[in-house]
Parts: C-alpha cells; structure tokens; sequence
C-alpha cells in the first residue's frame, strides 16, 4: 500500500468511513501497484457524477450487499478512479474534489490546477 502524501504535500487524511471508501476500504484514498484503477480522488459525488458513471459502465448507485456496498446517493464522500474522474472533467461533470482526501498519485493523470477549480469547499451555515 502507498500510503502517506495528498496532493498538497501534506498527510492524507481520511475521505469517508460511511460508506466505507477506498480502494483498501480504510476510508482513506490508498493506493499500490494491484490497484489498477487508481482509485486517489477523493470526491464527493453528485448526481450529475453518478448518472455519468452508470453511463460509463460503472454503477456506483446500485446496492451490492454481497460486497457490503450500499449504493452512494449525491453528497457522499468516494475514492474515485482517477481516470474516471478525468473523463468526468471533459464531459463537464466532474464532481467536487477534497483536496486533503486526495492521494498525490492523481497528480500522475490530472494537474493541481485542476484539482483546485474543482475543490470541494463547504459552506458554513449562519
């Protein structure tokens, strides 16, 4: 497992424990040589993402119990491929990344600048 830096130089930190996310499902964004997808963007997926990916192949809203997989609804936090993620930036739906979830192998496939255009920034409440 590589395991260690985010896309900021920094110490990943956990992208989501419900659901369980990752590719090694410990919530964090870790990666090795078997994961052959590359699952480093940590985002947090909209519906727009979702509807894209089930286009893609790769349904991401279907519960699979066999594999203790409940289905992502809009506004869960995910380990995405980070190939599926680029293809998701053409297509014009790429959804918000959280930039201290986010291993530095996506730096690999995708640019910091276009990591940041499409940080996930919360909105605080008044």
């Amino acid at each position: 497992m590589q395991e260690g830096r985010n896309v900021l130089g920094e110490a990943l930190i956990p992208c989501s424990y419900d659901p369980l996310a990752g590719y090694f499902r410990d919530g964090c964004c870790n990666t090795d040589a078997q994961d052959h997808g590359t699952h480093v963007v940590c985002a947090r997926v909209t519906v727009e993402f979702l509807a894209f990916s089930v286009e893609q192949g790769n349904d991401l809203v279907t519960p699979r119990p066999e594999m203790r997989f409940r289905g992502l609804n809009p506004g869960d936090r995910w380990c995405l491929c980070v190939e599926r993620w680029k293809e998701a930036l053409q297509a014009g739906v790429a959804p918000p990344v959280i930039l201290e979830s986010t291993h530095e192998r996506a730096l690999e496939h995708v640019s910091l600048d276009q990591l940041r255009t499409h940080e996930y920034i919360p909105t605080q409440r008044s």
